[in-house]
């Protein structure tokens, strides 16, 4: 039985980042920046190289999972040897520096999409993602919520759902996204969507599904924010914003990744009834379509 590949470790510095504190932070600017060099540093070299303590990088090392600073140099080595020499090396840590030419440019976004993807498959846990299918496939009401860009991928999420004969909603603003969870009851779903994990909005929308008693999913990149603590399950995306890409196509991609995933699980589920539903929607709308 195959195994998932575990995510890379500039991968999990990322999504622990904004948890962190400043100093730990330090350290953690230091290892993305070169983690081939942090490969060959003793800790008391990386804390000095951190301006921080020797305390502060096993503290840092907790944070990630890993045991201490010995394995810490080993990820980051395993880290350095996955890297490519040149595009894939100044690209890595995915910011766009200014004044920078358009082929630069357009490297460094195709190199964020397409790693968004990747990055996102090793760190989704399957097994969650099987919980979250189940509990959509069997939901009488599924309640679907996302501010700006993350709006679309909820959008995406309803249209996909309601397209199989689930009962499922979209709202564009809280207002509704929080009158649509108090309804919400047993056996119902509340799925909320951020990027960073701390849109106040979205928690406070799957709070409110969960003082009514309905399952509530999250869907984050950063695991330690506050919509996956609020959430009963969190699933995870591995996409990095920079300078001049919030709200990125990045964080996107990954999200619309685990919506796919999630989509297709509940449609195998349906069996002859999802099959006959989608020939059926696809039916009602042939005739809108132009020929030629």
């Amino acid at each position: 039985m195959a195994t998932a590949s575990k995510p890379s470790l500039l991968t999990v510095i990322n999504g622990v980042l904004p948890s962190l504190t400043a100093a730990e932070a330090r350290v953690a600017q230091v290892v993305l920046r070169d983690p081939g060099a942090v490969a060959e540093l003793t800790i008391t070299a990386l804390a000095e190289a951190a301006e921080t303590s020797e305390a502060t990088v096993i503290r840092f090392c907790r944070s990630l999972g890993l045991d201490g600073h010995r394995q810490l140099r080993l990820r980051a080595a395993q880290t350095a040897a996955r890297q490519e020499v040149g595009t894939d090396r100044q690209i890595a840590g995915g910011d766009i520096p200014v004044g920078a030419d358009m082929r630069r440019i357009i490297e460094t976004v195709a190199y964020a999409d397409s790693h968004a993807v990747q990055d996102t498959v090793h760190s989704l846990d399957a097994d969650v993602c099987a919980q979250v299918v189940e509990l959509l496939a069997d939901a009488g009401r599924i309640e679907v919520f996302g501010i700006g860009a993350s709006g679309f991928v909820a959008d995406d999420l309803a249209q996909k759902l309601h397209r199989i004969g689930h009962t499922v909603f979209s709202w564009p603003d809280v207002h509704t996204g929080l009158t649509g969870a108090a309804l919400l009851g047993p056996g119902d779903v509340a799925v909320g969507i951020s990027h960073t994990g701390k849109t106040s909005d979205t928690v406070d929308f799957l709070a409110c599904a969960a003082r009514h008693g309905a399952h509530t999913v999250a869907l984050t990149n950063h695991p330690r924010s506050p919509v996956a603590a609020v959430a009963e399950h969190a699933l995870i995306t591995a996409a990095r914003e920079t300078t001049f890409r919030s709200g990125a196509t990045a964080s996107r991609i990954a999200q619309l990744t685990v919506i796919d995933c999630l989509f297709v699980g509940v449609a195998a589920k349906g069996g002859s009834a999802t099959t006959e539903a989608l020939a059926t929607t696809a039916a009602a709308v042939a005739g809108r379509r132009r020929p030629g």
